[in-house]
Parts: C-alpha cells; structure tokens; sequence
C-alpha cells in the first residue's frame, strides 16, 4: 500500500497544483477527509481545501509545484516541495504584486483504503508574507 498512497501524492499534486485540477480531491480523499493547516485551529473539510488550493492556484497562475523527496511508512506519506511562481492574482488578501515566489514545505498525508483522511502541514506562511512584500 505504501508504493500506491506515494502514488496518490504524486497524483494530488500533478492534477491539483500543475494541472488546476482541484476536483481530484473528490477522488482521492475520504469523506471526513481533514486538512491540518498550522496555525489554524480547526481543519479544512474537502470542499474549504478545494477553495483554499484554487485560491492560491488564482494568486500564482504561473504556479509549478515540484516534489523535492518522497517517503512513504505503513499508512503515511511524507512529502516535501518547493511551489514557484509569480503574485499575479488576488493571494490571501493581497492584490497582486507582480513578485517572484518560492514557498516551502513540509507535508504528512495518513491514509484509509486508500483514500487520504489526515492531510498535515503547509507552507511558512511568515515567509510567504515576507515575500509578498508584508513583512
């Protein structure tokens, strides 16, 4: 299972984040799936995920998400990436900028027949606000 779930991860983010496919969470994530961002007290449900992503996707249309390592034990992927791109469009209350952008992270997905449920993590928000000029 484990090789099929890092599969899952590498599907998420080649259809969400390169291809603005924010629809593929409906296939690959549980019902009660759950977003853990930090910093924020309750988790994301599936469809506020969906908004969250496509509203970054609007702000950095130029986005292209790249998966530096991969790692994969029993039910859980560990993923880490770089997103570059220009602040094109509207971000998190920003008008656009026209800045360069390179966000990192560090991200866990837990997973139940083969659906995620637990989705961990999240960019450096301070830094994403640093360079958008904020900071």
């Amino acid at each position: 299972m484990v090789e099929e779930n890092k599969a899952t991860i590498q599907r998420m983010i080649d259809e969400t984040w390169n291809k603005g496919n924010v629809n593929v969470l409906d296939e690959i994530t549980a019902p009660n799936y759950a977003r853990h961002l930090v910093g924020q007290d309750k988790p994301l449900d599936r469809e506020a995920q969906k908004r969250r992503l496509q509203g970054m996707l609007d702000g950095i249309p130029d986005h292209r998400l790249t998966i530096l390592n991969l790692f994969g034990e029993d039910d859980r992927v560990v993923f880490h990436f770089t997103v570059h791109g220009t602040h094109l469009g509207p971000l998190l209350g920003v008008e656009p900028t026209g800045r360069s952008l390179t966000l990192t992270a560090i991200d866990i997905a837990r997973f139940e027949n083969g659906k995620i449920v637990d989705h961990w993590g999240g960019p450096d928000m301070l830094d994403l606000r640093r360079q958008l000029g904020l900071q």
